[in-house]
């Protein structure tokens, strides 16, 4: 179809060269020259569009696939790292309200462990001091046994020198040593009374 194209377009020339050909300017190429560089324009041109034109689309279409396949992963990748750092966010918050939560949770067994070890050195205390206590009175109450005696028998042995006789008898010595503790008792109890009243006087 092209070639009976180039063929009509040629002889049209033709004619035209022949029905021109007196009055031709000399700054023209001759009339064959036209038609084949016409010709030549054409051959190019047909296979430029038949074989070149077909290449460079693919080629130019290739690119444009490449360039929105670009995009389109582009925009993936940009909502995954969206979706990366929005769940991002969410553990770090999550991970705050963990951490707020195990700080009170440590602050509430730590008051209670103080508490309970409060309790069990007030307790402790108490205990040690009961027992100290006992082991004071059961002390006094031995020291006295160990005065009684003693002062018993210094007051025995005194009573024999000044009565002149012995007192070896236990129960005599019992009822000696009695009456001497209940003397000094007496004795410190009027003491310890006429203490009270002169210091009330003397106030």
């Amino acid at each position: 179809m092209i070639g009976a194209h180039l063929s009509s377009a040629a002889s049209g020339l033709a004619l035209a060269a022949e029905d021109s050909g007196s009055d031709q300017n000399p700054l023209l190429p001759e009339a064959y020259d036209i038609i084949w560089s016409l010709v030549i324009v054409l051959v190019i041109g047909f296979v430029f569009i038949k074989y070149v034109l077909p290449k460079f689309q693919a080629v130019l279409d290739e690119r444009a696939e490449k360039i929105q396949g670009g995009l389109e992963k582009a925009e993936k990748s940009q909502e995954e790292a969206d979706a990366l750092l929005a769940q991002y966010h969410q553990q770090l918050q999550e991970a705050r309200t963990e951490a707020a939560t195990i700080r009170e949770e440590a602050r509430a067994e730590g008051s209670a462990i103080v508490e309970d070890l409060r309790r069990k050195a007030s307790a402790d205390a108490e205990r040690i001091a009961e027992s100290a206590q006992r082991q004071i009175e059961a002390e006094r109450q031995a020291a006295s046994v160990s005065l009684r005696n003693d002062v018993g028998q210094l007051a025995t042995e005194l009573a024999s020198r000044i009565v002149g006789e012995s007192l070896a008898d236990s129960a005599r010595q019992s009822r000696v040593v009695d009456r001497f503790l209940d003397d000094l008792e007496s004795g410190a109890a009027a003491v310890e009374a006429e203490a009270a009243t002169t210091g009330g006087e003397a106030r």
